[in-house]
């Protein structure tokens, strides 16, 4: 099976709590090195967010859990790179 480098997450998450406490809490998943979430839309009750995750073989299992602890949803894995090095463009 091969290494997970990245992956690009469409998550629909509740205000709170907020990205930046999502974001601390994904990063201390073993493997991953960078955490970036960008709000692409906000709702009345919910906002859609853009999660990309860095590393070298991190668990995407694990990762969702802590999404759906935080009382949100992954709706779909938008890109994922595997193997020796990441695929840049």
């Amino acid at each position: 099976m091969g290494t997970v480098r990245l992956m690009v997450l469409d998550v629909l998450k509740p205000h709170e709590p907020s990205i930046l406490d999502l974001s601390k809490k994904i990063a201390g998943v073993p493997g991953v090195a960078n955490v970036d979430i960008t709000i692409m839309s906000v709702d009345r009750k919910v906002e859609t967010a853009k999660i990309t995750i860095e590393g070298t073989d991190f668990s995407y299992d694990k990762i969702q859990k802590i999404i759906n602890d935080y009382g949100a949803t992954v709706k779909s894995i938008d890109r994922v790179v595997t193997g020796k090095r990441t695929v840049i463009g």
